[in-house]
Formats: C-alpha cells, structure tokens, sequence
C-alpha cells in the first residue's frame, strides 16, 4: 500500500470511527424540537424556512422588531404544515416576552450584531439552548458575558458559522488531520465582498442597519467567516492558542465614492463622514507561534473572495487559486495542482451523508449542513458541532482590532477563553469521541 492509498484507507476508517451517530443527516423521531425565532427578516427569515424543513422541529414563536417580518415568519411556518407560531413583535424588548414562555427548547438569534450577545446571555439564562449569527459578540466584554452565561446556566449556545461548514473547508481539514500538508504555520483568510449598495445601505441610498458601525467605528466588523474554518485548520483552543493581534486599517474612501458615482457630489453620503477604513488587516499570532491574517474588505469594488491559504511544512492549499502543492504527491514545486482531486478523495462524511439535500439550499449547501447538525444536537441533548468557545474566539477579532486600530497598530493580548485548558482539550468540530 502506497502512502496515498494509506492515507485513504485512513480516512475512511476515520469516517466511520470519529463522525459517528451524533453528527447524520438522519431525521431522528426520538423527540419534537421547540425553536423560537428571534429576528426574522433577511436571514433570520431565510433560516425560518430552512428549519421548518426538518420534520422534527416546531417553531411556537416568531419575533421581529417590525410586524410585517415576524408575519413573513409566522406564514412560513403555517406554510409548512405547522400551526402558526405566535408573534412577538413592535417593541426593541418584545423578545423577552418570547424567552419566558416554557414551550421553547432552544432560540435562532438573527438580529443586528449589536443585539446578539446581550439576547443570547438572556436565552441562557431563561433555559434555553441558543443559535446566534455571526458575529456572536462586538466587544471582549460581551465575549466574556456569553462565556459567563453558558458556565453558570449550562445551557449551550452555537455560533452559527456557515463557512465553517463548507465542502472545500471541510475536505481541507481532513487532509490537514491526514498529514498531508505537515505542521501548519501559517493561514491567510477574508471578508472581501462589495457590499456599498445593499447591505449597509439600500438601491435608494438609504440607511440599513449596518450604516451606523460604519459611521461609528474601524475595526474588522465580519471576521468570522473567514475564520471559522481557520480555527478548526490550526486545532485553536485545542493544542494551540491566539495570543495576540495587531490591526491596521487604510483610510475610508471607498463610500463617499460610492455614493458620488451613483448618486451625485450632493448626495449627504458622498462626503459623510464614515471611521470605518476601507480595508482592515488583521494578523494574529499563537502561543505555538503560528500566524494568521485577517482581512476585512465590504466598501470597494470588488468578486467575492475569502482568500484562504493554509500553508505548512509539506504544502499549500489556496482557495484563490482551487488548487495544492504538496512535495512528493504533486508536479514541480513551481505548479499548482488543481484541488478538486482532493476535495472528492478527501470529501468529510457529513457531506458524504447530506450533500445531495444541503446543494439544494442556500450558501452552496453549508446552511443546510450547519442547521442539520444543529438541530441533530437539539434532539439528542448533545454538543453543538461548533462550540461557543471558538465562536467567541472569531468574534473577539471585532473588539480587538478596533482597540489596535486606535492605538496605531500596536499589537493587544488576545484573551484565553479557555482559562488554559487549551493545552489539554481535543479537537471535537468535525469529528466525536471514538
């Protein structure tokens, strides 16, 4: 048996020994989940249809600032064959209303970031099991309250990091565990997505409700979707540890821009004043002395990209360009050799198991993926697949970069969510207990 072949051998063997029961696309009829949706316009309506998809999830509540989302809701739940969940809506508190109720197992949070953290410890401490969007928190200190709340009330929450989730990512990690790329050293990763005209803002110019970080602050406000799977890729809070950050961000253009060639010179926006910097690069540095680079980039022209690279001491992998050097097993040290190869060869069983259904939803099936196995979690009383430690790890990026933003770029202590268990805790996403 050639090395390769070994390597196939070894993760199949895996496959069946470490992504056990608990982690299936299989619909369990063991018992009726109870989900209460708290934000539910764009995404949080989105993920209202997604769940109501599962046979063995019940949403009793729905609950939006604004009446008409929270309606939208409640339609597709009735839509599904589900009675129609009761509303909570019109009021900033109208959600606690919805947390004291005793028919709920566990809430969806898809809210603006500002309100995520301070809901979720709330849920917590009702009872409930908690999903919230990314990122879970905004500031250390919410971090610190979400880690709090789930110590005390032992009610678990999951950061919901879709990217996390991903086929590519996924079969990445399988080869990292596998070998194939030796000691990782070094990640690259982004947030690179030309948002000016819909997301912060509407096709008419108009405030969403992203604008107001905008004019408010310059940090890296979206990193965890590029770090989601880095973390899981460099076993951080598990072997290893983020140390410390450093933070630089370039000055703000990109919008006053925007809106003078859309809109015109006279337009409020095109000379508003915005913090936010166009660009932000982050890098973060382990105890193990590994590094990684954050960039965050939504205001200038731009495809879509996330810029992944995972570099080690046998190879590279680079989502930029699909493809891998690894010495020994591809071409000439100079040649990329195209990924997709390896992505079937190295294919992780939850997509083995739910790739079929998960392409047929959104994200390219990582939201099917992630809310499957959220739930599953759910029915059995197990561990969600992403732990809140590593979700608080991603969003303390938000704080801590704007804290050395501010301070010139000079490098700030990047908190130990584990309280030092992170030398002896093991790797639990993307694999159980044998």
């Amino acid at each position: 048996m050639n090395r390769r072949d070994f390597m196939r051998a070894g993760i199949s063997g895996l496959a069946l020994a470490a992504f056990g029961p608990a982690y299936t696309s299989r619909a369990t009829a063991q018992k009726n989940v109870r989900i209460g949706m708290i934000g539910t316009g764009n995404r949080g309506g989105y993920l209202t249809g997604l769940l109501s998809k599962f046979p063995e999830v019940s949403i009793p509540a729905v609950c939006d600032l604004l009446p008409e989302a929270a309606g939208r809701a409640a339609e597709t739940v009735e839509k599904s064959g589900r009675p129609r969940p009761e509303i909570y809506a019109g009021d900033e508190y109208a959600y606690r209303n919805l947390l004291i109720r005793d028919d709920l197992d566990a809430v969806v949070i898809a809210t603006p970031w500002d309100w995520h953290a301070p809901m979720a410890v709330e849920a917590m401490r009702a009872g409930k099991r908690v999903g919230v969007e990314v990122p879970a928190a905004v500031s250390v200190a919410e971090c610190w309250d979400l880690v709090r709340a789930e110590q005390e009330t032992g009610k678990s929450c999951m950061m919901l990091e879709n990217w996390s989730f991903r086929d590519d990512n996924l079969a990445v990690l399988n080869m990292i565990r596998a070998g194939l790329l030796g000691d990782i050293l070094h990640c690259q990763c982004a947030y690179a997505h030309y948002c000016a005209g819909y997301w912060a803002f509407d096709a008419d110019g108009n405030d969403r409700w992203p604008a107001k970080f905008l004019e408010k602050y310059n940090r890296d406000q979206y990193p965890t979707h590029g770090l989601g799977p880095v973390l899981s890729w460099l076993d951080i809070n598990c072997g290893d540890v983020f140390e410390s950050l450093t933070a630089t961000a370039t000055a703000s253009l990109g919008l006053n821009a925007y809106f003078r060639r859309k809109f015109g010179p006279d337009h409020p926006n095109a000379t508003r004043r915005f913090a936010q910097g166009d660009i932000v690069t982050s890098v973060l540095r382990t105890r193990k002395g590994k590094t990684v680079v954050v960039t965050y980039d939504i205001n200038l022209p731009r495809p879509y990209d996330n810029q992944w690279l995972v570099q080690g001491t046998l190879g590279v992998y680079s989502h930029e360009h699909n493809a891998v050097m690894i010495e020994g097993k591809t071409g000439d040290r100079h040649d990329w050799s195209p990924f997709d190869p390896w992505l079937e060869e190295y294919r992780h069983p939850w997509w083995k198991t739910m790739g079929a259904e998960a392409l047929q939803h959104g994200h390219g099936g990582a939201d099917y993926i992630e809310m499957r196995l959220f739930v599953n979690a759910l029915v059995e009383d197990a561990p969600f697949p992403l732990d809140l430690i590593d979700g608080v790890t991603m969003s303390a990026v938000v704080g801590l970069s704007e804290q050395s933003i501010a301070a010139g770029g000079t490098p700030v202590p990047f908190p130990d969510f584990t309280g030092g268990a992170w030398e002896t805790r093991k790797p639990t996403f993307g694999m159980v207990p044998r």
